[in-house]
């Protein structure tokens, strides 16, 4: 938390912000105070996935704070997912009602849950089962419309949870189109729990702007914001711009660290290679977009790493 008294999470990202990338993330550029799993979530037959057990595995993680998320659909699987991260000896789990894809929407689950009420309800009454564990809910400002979160505000306030972390947009949206910052406002000003913003946070300004704007709020949620440019949050803290020289310096020991903790994980270079260019999906997007096409067509590892040092030599 900086001496503000505001807080600054990274959210996370299915396929990007694994074990091995939030280690080095911390490693390398710190800044946020929490980070959290990609949702944890049930397969058919109530089994888990392997990748979900092996990623928030403690001994996996050495990020100051890891909160695990899950994605119930109803509160028997509520139930499991919560039993299951508080036997890896977790106190604080967030709850996914924003995801905006729509394979698990339509399902109900994530952002297509939000239209649902009674849904909703039944899913999160299993909360007062476990008095242990620090609940946080994410969501979005509705599936179709904004006015469906505004809607849950009467279940939502009547909850135990630690806070409310609100994207501002509308789950058919996904991430298009610009953040509704009216009905977040709405929403914000009638939430009895403690609020983060998520939405379109790409710049230290930004940060200082929402802050700015809505004054009671615990903190952001940024998470394509620290893909693209993974020094803002330490940056914001130390009310400082780094040099570009230093900034790419930084990043370069970054990628390098990533690509040789990937390198013991994966396996071959196809792999490999695979995994280090979903890297430049977000990282440094102003980047000449002939060396991003370089990378993508790399069909060698060597070809992959040459590209790289054109950009961060």
């Amino acid at each position: 938390m900086n001496a503000q008294g505001y807080e600054i999470h990274f959210a996370p990202l299915q396929g990007y912000t694994d074990w091995i990338y939030r280690n080095n993330f911390a490693r390398f550029f710190g800044g946020a105070d929490a980070y959290y799993t990609p949702f944890i979530r049930l397969e058919p037959g109530h089994a888990f996935r392997n990748r979900d057990l092996r990623d928030m595995n403690p001994a996996n993680n050495s990020v100051p704070l890891l909160i695990p998320q899950i994605l119930p659909g109803n509160a028997d699987e509520f139930r499991e997912l919560t039993r299951l991260v508080a036997s890896n000896g977790y106190q604080r789990i967030d709850i996914n009602l924003g995801c905006p894809f729509p394979l698990i929407a339509g399902k109900k689950k994530g952002a297509g849950m939000l239209p649902y009420p009674e849904l909703v309800k039944e899913t999160l009454s299993p909360i007062e089962e476990f008095p242990d564990i620090r609940f946080s809910v994410k969501m979005r400002l509705g599936w179709k419309n904004a006015g469906e979160a505004h809607n849950l505000l009467s279940i939502i306030n009547n909850l135990r949870l630690d806070c409310v972390s609100l994207h501002a947009r509308i789950g058919i949206q996904q991430y298009k189109g610009s953040p509704d910052y009216n009905s977040f406002s709405r929403f914000y000003q009638a939430c009895e729990h403690p609020v983060f913003y998520n939405g379109d946070l790409k710049s230290t300004e930004e940060i200082h702007q929402v802050f700015h704007e809505y004054q009671r709020l615990r903190g952001v949620l940024v998470g394509r914001g620290l893909l693209s440019s993974p020094w803002m949050a330490a940056d914001f803290y130390k009310n400082e711009t780094k040099p570009e020289a230093e900034r790419k310096k930084q990043v370069y020991a970054f990628h390098e660290a990533l690509l040789n903790d990937y390198k013991n994980y994966l396996q071959g270079e196809s792999q490999l290679l695979n995994k280090m260019k979903t890297l430049w999906d977000y990282l440094l997007p102003d980047t000449d977009r002939k060396i991003i096409k370089k990378i993508r067509k790399a069909t060698r590892l060597s070809d992959y790493c040459q590209a790289v040092k054109q950009i961060l030599d």
